[in-house]
C-alpha cells in the first residue's frame, strides 16, 4: 500500500493536489457533508486551522455523499457553502466515496492504518478525522461525535512531537 506522500487527490477547483506538498504538516483529514447534523463542526475545523497553521498544521476537507445523501451538491455549490457559511479556508476536495469498491486511495491507506471500533475499516458516517503526524502515519481516528475542539490537546502534542525533517 503506497505511503500517504505518495498519493494524490483532486481539490474542488479540479487541480490534483500531491500529499507530497504536506510532508512535514500535521494533518487532520476529515469526510464533510453540507447537509448533515455535524455539519456546524465546519466552523470548529476552520478554528483549528486558523489556531495551527503557522506551526505546520492543516486540515483536509473530503466531501463524501455515501451517508444519507447529505453532500448531494456540485464542486462549485460545496465551495459557496463552505465559504460562505464558515469561511472556511482550508483545502477542500473533489466529492470522493470513503468506503466500498470506490474507495479513494486516501480512504484505503488511512481506514487500514487505524481501523474504527472493534478492527472494522468501513467509515460510519461523516465528519469521521484521521490525524496523521509529520511522518505521514495516522495517528488516531476519531469519531464523528469527537468535535474539533476535542482535538486540541492531540493536536498540540502531534505538533510538539517532532520537527519537520530537513
Amino acid at each position: 500500500m503506497a505511503a500517504i506522500h505518495e498519493l494524490t487527490a483532486e481539490r474542488l477547483d479540479g487541480a490534483v493536489q500531491p500529499f507530497a506538498d504536506y510532508r512535514g504538516q500535521v494533518l487532520l483529514i476529515v469526510n464533510v457533508a453540507s447537509a448533515c447534523g455535524f455539519t456546524p463542526q465546519y466552523a470548529g475545523l476552520e478554528a483549528l486551522q486558523q489556531a495551527y497553521a503557522d506551526r505546520g498544521f492543516q486540515v483536509l476537507g473530503f466531501p463524501c455523499n455515501q451517508f444519507g445523501h447529505q453532500e448531494p451538491g456540485s464542486a462549485d455549490d460545496i465551495a459557496a457553502f463552505c465559504s460562505s457559511r464558515f469561511q472556511v479556508s482550508f483545502p477542500m476536495f473533489a466529492k470522493i466515496e470513503v468506503n466500498g469498491s470506490g474507495v479513494h486511495p486516501l480512504y484505503a491507506h488511512l481506514k487500514a492504518e487505524a481501523p474504527g471500533a472493534l478492527g472494522t475499516q468501513a467509515i460510519k458516517w461523516n465528519f469521521t478525522k484521521f490525524l496523521v503526524g509529520r511522518d505521514g502515519r495516522v495517528i488516531e481516528r476519531y469519531a464523528p461525535t469527537t468535535t474539533p475542539e476535542q482535538l486540541r490537546g492531540p493536536i498540540e502534542a502531534a505538533l510538539d512531537a517532532a520537527t519537520p525533517p530537513g
